[in-house]
């Protein structure tokens, strides 16, 4: 019997849309390897987050949204709906790596590819124009948002507070993703102004965008 204490739990909402959750996921893995801490992957939704408030959006961002926002996310969740939450993380891999990294796009080709990648049935493309599981991607998301707030977006993070009640964070969001003792560092920091009561903001004008080349 190992006397081994569990791993933190850390809890990771992500849009494999979004090309800022995806470098801070790759951050997160980082510290995985650095800091006793497992990952646990769930899906929310741009689209779900703005819909209510397309009107105010940019142009270019609500044709995003409205055309190709919607399919990558029922696929995510009807592949864990249909085979188990533990494959989120592979796929998430396989989409962020197609979509991001390699400048493929969130279309129907790619994330066909990205199942194709992880080993998941082609059968899974049937969700995209629409799923069943639509009440379990807004479960998901609302999950994910109330933690943190209407006004912001993904990736969400929540771990363990020091009393044993959840704290969560919007973000961060950073460029490239850090790694070795520096994706340490971050990550303490963070955890750090996150678990004090009433902290809320950090933040300054990005000046550059996502940077893949170390991924």
């Amino acid at each position: 019997m190992s006397d081994k204490t569990p791993a933190t739990p850390v809890d990771f909402w992500f849009d494999p849309l979004c090309p800022w959750a995806w470098m801070t996921s790759r951050w997160v893995l980082e510290v995985e390897k650095l800091r006793d801490i497992e990952v646990r992957w769930h899906v929310m939704s741009l689209a779900v987050l703005n819909e209510d408030k397309l009107d105010e959006l940019p142009e270019e961002y609500r044709e995003l949204l409205e055309t190709k926002a919607w399919g990558p996310v029922r696929i995510v969740i009807a592949a864990q709906e249909e085979h188990g939450a533990e494959v989120l993380g592979d796929l998430y891999t396989a989409l962020g790596t197609r979509i991001h990294n390699l400048g493929q796009g969130p279309g129907k080709d790619t994330v066909a590819a990205a199942l194709k990648d992880v080993g998941l049935p082609a059968s899974l493309m049937d969700h995209w124009d629409d799923t069943p599981y639509e009440e379990q991607l807004r479960a998901s998301h609302k999950e994910g948002i109330e933690k943190v707030g209407q006004d912001v977006g993904t990736p969400v993070i929540a771990v363990p507070g020091p009393d044993g009640e959840q704290i969560a964070f919007f973000g961060p969001v950073v460029t490239p993703a850090p790694k070795g003792e520096e994706a340490a560092r971050l990550w303490d920091g963070a955890l750090a102004v996150a678990s004090v009561p009433g902290f809320y903001e950090i933040k300054r004008t990005r000046t550059k965008g996502p940077d893949f080349s170390n991924l």
